[in-house]
């Protein structure tokens, strides 16, 4: 726990802030809650990110995918990438990866699978993707000969570069099979007002933000060479939802997709 710096917000907490969660410090609230005052539906961004992610892997499971390998998993939160496949298919396998100590340390202590299934946990930055493939938890987990549903939820905007972003996700790609998925979500500013735009740009150059929002061609990138999932890219909340009264694209302002790799 040494590594752990409390005095510097860390994305996996700050949205465990706005998910409700307990698993945070005063900077990631200070940092949360100067972010929900300059866009006041960040917090109905964040929880539609998250039923996103549930209604993904959902699908994937019922589709017949048993891996997961789970890259900016966030701290432990109600219906996790485990929970939900294992629902399905109780011998469905998750690898985690997240970069922040803390959230390695909840997640083995919290996070107890089915005994038919396997679940493991990297600490590791989505940067450095080889580190991942060729983790020792990676190789007892899951075994790339078979279709992996690779979930990149929320965590590309982290990385600002889009050529480096770009690359990280084909080499993650490339290491796994045909019949093999990408769920991905990223900030979007498409549907933002001109002064909701410039001021994300502001906090962003200041350092008071650390997401990138892309277009949609630009998130669109990421998904080169694989078969969109209808609807395609679409607000996260839009994505095969589950209710009518749901926020606007605006509201959201994440793009999420699924893609099978051919």
């Amino acid at each position: 726990m040494d590594r752990i710096d409390t005095s510097v917000a860390h994305p996996a907490r700050r949205y465990n802030y706005w998910l409700g969660g307990k698993d945070h410090f005063a900077a990631d609230r200070e940092s949360g809650d100067l972010l929900a005052k300059a866009f006041p539906t960040a917090r109905i961004a964040a929880l539609e990110n998250r039923d996103f992610l549930r209604r993904t892997v959902r699908f994937l499971a019922g589709s017949g995918v048993r891996q997961f390998l789970d890259i900016g998993t966030g701290l432990p939160v109600p219906d996790n990438t485990h929970e939900i496949a294992q629902r399905i298919a109780p011998g469905s396998r998750v690898l985690y990866v997240d970069n922040d100590p803390i959230v390695m340390t909840h997640s083995r202590a919290l996070m107890i699978g089915t005994p038919e299934g396997r679940i493991g946990y990297v600490e590791a930055d989505l940067r450095e993707p080889d580190t991942i493939l060729q983790h020792p938890d990676r190789l007892a987990v899951l075994d790339l000969h078979e279709p992996v549903a690779l979930l990149l939820v929320a965590v590309l905007h982290f990385i600002h570069d889009d050529d480096q972003a770009t690359a990280v996700v084909a080499r993650l790609l490339d290491a796994l099979p045909s019949g093999s998925y990408l769920v991905a979500s990223n900030l979007t500013l498409d549907h933002a007002p001109p002064e909701q735009v410039a001021m994300h740009e502001h906090l962003l150059a200041s350092g008071r933000t650390d997401a990138r929002a892309r277009t949609s061609a630009e998130f669109g990138r990421f998904f080169t060479g694989l078969d969109l999932v209808t609807p395609g890219i679409v607000a996260v909340s839009d994505w095969r939802p589950a209710r009518a009264d749901r926020p606007s694209p605006t509201d959201v302002a994440i793009y999420g997709a699924v893609g099978r790799k051919p």
